[in-house]
């Protein structure tokens, strides 16, 4: 159970969360693994501070927005993956962690000289000094001050935070209880990942007819291979990379009504006056009795994920975006003339 303190010592920790600016080139982490750790505990915690110092990954494509927010963090998102494209809801395995910050030295200066300290010293500087012992009995010694971070994206983020200390003392070569690792510096760079939003192109464009082929391909897939990268400054790195593979096509009815062929390759098969079509949907009903008197048409883009690290070992599911497309299909009209020809 965590010892409550008085709300004034409560209070000034709420500063403590933007240590992570502090320089961390020689952290010692261990990835793999949670080692018993010297937890420091800090008191109680109340709702999060409207901003914690996080850095933000964001995405756009058009007038859509998809974003991922770290919020006490210092991870570095990069990558051709994270942007020009929209997130497909990937949740983290754990949605709040600790990370190593600043040095026994570092932590106290900081403590020590915070105007905001200052300000609450005239209140109860007593409170304010004891408050600082907990720092002053770490310098010298090794290991690092590790302080929480949580994804502001994940509707379990903020909940989870709560439940960690304001910062905990980890010795070297150690990580704490819910401190981050490889794995989920992992998990990061795949929530970070965004893919572009399919456009359809079809052939014949505005109606199709029954019987008729639909060529189906995308209109300017863009890179076929996008990369995310989740960073903690001089300490790890992960990445992960998606790989456009192919394409589904759902014509939007029965097999009654439309027969897809699906040798598509990654996006399709563009129209070429007499080619050999291969992609795409013939419709063997017309549509006029159907929902607004058309098909809906949908494509899907598959995008395998793949880890760079060899070592990390974990397997995710491909992110798959979808576009809908309407698709009117109509009779093929005949006249029948005196002579009996058509």
């Amino acid at each position: 159970m965590k010892p409550l303190i008085p709300l004034l010592v409560a209070s000034l920790m709420v500063t403590a969360a933007g240590v992570q600016n502090a320089g961390v080139q020689n952290a010692g982490v261990q990835n793999a693994g949670v080692q018993g750790a010297g937890v420091q505990s800090a008191g109680v915690r109340g709702k999060p501070p409207k901003d914690l110092g996080g850095v933000s990954a964001e995405a756009t494509q058009n007038n859509n927005t998809s974003v991922l927010t770290l919020k006490g963090s210092r991870i570095i998102i990069s990558g051709n993956g994270v942007k020009g494209g929209k997130r497909d809801g990937y949740r983290l395995t754990s949605p709040c962690w600790y990370e190593p910050g600043p040095t026994p030295e570092e932590m106290l200066k900081q403590q020590e000289s915070s105007p905001d300290h200052f300000a609450r010293i005239k209140a109860d500087e007593e409170s304010f000094l004891r408050f600082l012992e907990q720092f002053k009995d770490k310098v010298g010694k090794p290991g690092r001050w590790w302080t929480p971070a949580y994804s502001e994206s994940d509707p379990r983020g903020i909940s989870c935070w709560t439940g960690l200390e304001m910062f905990v003392f980890v010795p070297p070569n150690t990580t704490p209880p819910q401190g981050i690792t490889i794995r989920e510096l992992t998990d990061i760079a795949r929530a970070a990942l965004t893919v572009p939003e399919p456009r359809i192109r079809l052939n014949p464009d505005a109606k199709s007819f029954v019987n008729l082929p639909t060529w189906v391909w995308l209109d300017d897939a863009g890179e076929t291979r996008r990369t995310a990268t989740a960073t903690l400054p001089g300490i790890m790195s992960a990445t992960v990379v998606a790989t456009l593979k192919s394409i589904d096509i759902d014509p939007g009815t029965g097999d009654d009504r439309a027969k897809v062929s699906a040798d598509c390759g990654p996006a399709g098969k563009p129209y070429t006056k007499g080619g050999t079509y291969t992609c795409g949907v013939s419709y063997l009903r017309a549509s006029i009795d159907q929902p607004r008197e058309v098909y809906q048409l949908t494509v899907t883009t598959v995008w395998p994920v793949e880890v760079a690290d060899p070592g990390v070992q974990v397997q995710y599911q491909p992110v798959r975006m979808s576009a809908t497309r309407d698709v009117p299909v109509g009779e093929v009209q005949s006249s029948v003339r005196d002579d009996g020809t058509e």
